[in-house]
């Protein structure tokens, strides 16, 4: 199978469950991973965004990576996710980190540095000769501070051939066509944000690395089969039962929502290290009453 075909559909960007102190909690993950696989997702990201990256050392992000190969035991596609906004520190990671049984790298595009085009081209042209993998870079203006353009990501998609998609979180659909419009056939843009997922897919993208699939595998990734099927008009309704979930997930903050879902479904604490915190009660509560009418 091909690396186009193991990220094509759903992929998780798991949470990392956390304890009370702060220390991974590893029942819960691996709890967690067999409730992702059992529900026929595609593949997992590990210590992405959702996975509070942030907050987490490359040592712990290592031990990570390495419990949730062990328990997914070669059963789905696994992505590390690896960036920075220290080019020289991302590329001292990409170089020395145990990546065995992993099938690719999500790498974000450098955060709060604000830098220019030409540094976010620099930077990645640096992540594609280190990567020892594939790798998917990560556009997500609205946390990084700096929109990687059309432009920019065609020049990376063309000159680097180590990097095989973009994860594409801008939300901006003049950039998302002319990105799927004049990008190499093989170069895969994924949607980054759950609630455009199915209009992307419509315009040529291949799948979502997806947040809400946290909690709701099953019916959300089957939605992504149908519109990669083509068939729109059967994943539509399940499109629209999941607008104003997604929306909870995000805002409260993430993946403080997200984490509340989970804890009412007995899967996970809502736990997270700060400056993240879990959201309000008030928040809590129009949670269990979209779970309830989404049943």
């Amino acid at each position: 199978m091909s690396i186009q075909q193991k990220l094509t559909g759903t992929g998780v960007a798991i949470v990392t469950p956390f304890t009370a102190s702060g220390d991974f909690d590893w029942p819960a993950l691996e709890n967690l991973i067999n409730f992702w696989i059992d529900n026929k997702i595609e593949y997992l990201v590990v210590a992405g965004t959702t996975g509070e990256s942030a907050t987490l050392t490359r040592e712990e992000e290592q031990i990570l990576f390495d419990f949730v190969k062990e328990k997914a035991a070669g059963r789905i596609g696994l992505v590390a996710g690896i960036g920075g906004n220290d080019t020289k520190e991302t590329v001292h990671a990409l170089s020395t980190m145990k990546l065995d049984g992993y099938d690719a790298i999500l790498s974000v595009s450098p955060y709060y540095n604000k830098p220019r085009q030409e540094g976010i081209y620099q930077h990645y042209k640096a992540v594609n000769d280190a990567a020892p993998l594939p790798v998917i870079m990560y556009n997500v203006p609205g946390r990084t501070g700096m929109n990687v353009t059309a432009e920019t990501t065609l020049r990376i998609a063309h000159d680097c051939k180590n990097i095989i998609a973009t994860k594409e979180a801008s939300g901006n659909f003049d950039q998302i066509n002319q990105i799927i419009k004049h990008k190499p056939a093989d170069f895969m843009v994924i949607s980054g944000d759950d609630g455009i997922t199915l209009p992307m897919i419509a315009l040529g993208a291949k799948g979502v690395i997806s947040v809400v699939a946290n909690a709701y595998p099953k019916e959300f990734s089957e939605m992504v089969r149908l519109c990669l099927a083509g068939k729109f008009a059967d994943a539509l309704p399940i499109h629209l039962k999941y607008i104003e979930i997604i929306n909870s997930m995000f805002s409260e903050g993430s993946p403080s929502g997200v984490k509340q879902y989970l804890k009412e479904m007995g899967l996970c604490s809502t736990n997270c290290r700060l400056p993240v915190v879990p959201v309000s009660e008030k928040h809590a509560a129009y949670i269990r009453e979209l779970m309830t009418a989404a049943q």
